[in-house]
């Protein structure tokens, strides 16, 4: 690992804030022997829906401290058309959905067993529609101080917490479907869909610019 690398869990469909980490960094640990924690962005996203806010959980089969690789999707609670519906109806008449919402569909309609799987190939896309080209690694054991020459960013993005500086982000408002008033760092997919091959500039937009190199996390010049 060198001194430009963060180690970062997987999300559902993640957030803005999550992908301006993948502008900032040469490499990218994703944490693979995580004990799951409930009520985080591991299995929900939000998005803008006509009327309100909404939240997309997928539900999981929780059996006590789990591994995250071990989390089995619940398919037995109907939340795979409630997302899908949800999607559409947000999405459906934003300048870019047509371009590329079927490909988020496909990947929902796989049914991965895994939540650990579907998270991955969802980062996947987003990365390929972004074109961000990032290092992707994976972590070999679970540690819970990460190494000198790391950036630990486990928890750090979380639905409950906001605001720690780790991240490096500010929110830079863009157009969104709904609403007059901007609603800040929602799943990317609110992005990607309202700003297509645009959506990078608004990430870069989205990272703060600092003089002073004194903190611990990365710092890019104006």
């Amino acid at each position: 690992m060198n001194d430009n690398s963060i180690l970062i869990e997987l999300h559902y469909l993640p957030c803005i804030e999550y992908f301006c980490q993948f502008l900032q960094y040469d490499e990218i640990y994703i944490e693979k022997h995580e004990i799951y924690t409930k009520q985080s962005y591991r299995n929900r996203c939000r998005i803008r829906g006509s009327n309100k806010i909404e939240n997309l959980i997928v539900p999981i089969k929780h059996r006590g401290k789990q591994k995250i690789t071990d989390i089995e999707i619940d398919y037995d609670q109907k939340w795979l058309g409630v997302h899908q519906r949800a999607i559409m109806s947000a999405y459906g008449k934003a300048a870019f959905y047509e371009h590329f919402g079927e490909e988020f569909l496909t990947i929902l309609r796989k049914r991965y067993r895994w939540l650990f799987e579907l998270n991955y190939e969802l980062l996947s896309l987003c990365l390929k529609l972004l074109k961000l080209e990032c290092q992707i690694k994976f972590t070999d054991r679970f540690e819970n101080l990460h190494k000198n020459d790391q950036i630990d960013l486990r928890g750090e993005i979380h639905p409950k917490k906001r605001g720690t500086g780790m991240t490096n982000f500010t929110s830079f408002p863009y157009t969104q479907i709904f609403g007059s008033n901007f609603v800040e760092n929602l799943s990317i997919i609110d992005l990607l869909f309202c700003y297509g091959n645009m959506s990078k500039g608004v990430l870069t937009k989205s990272i703060k610019k600092f003089e002073n190199k004194s903190n611990c996390y990365r710092y890019n010049k104006k």
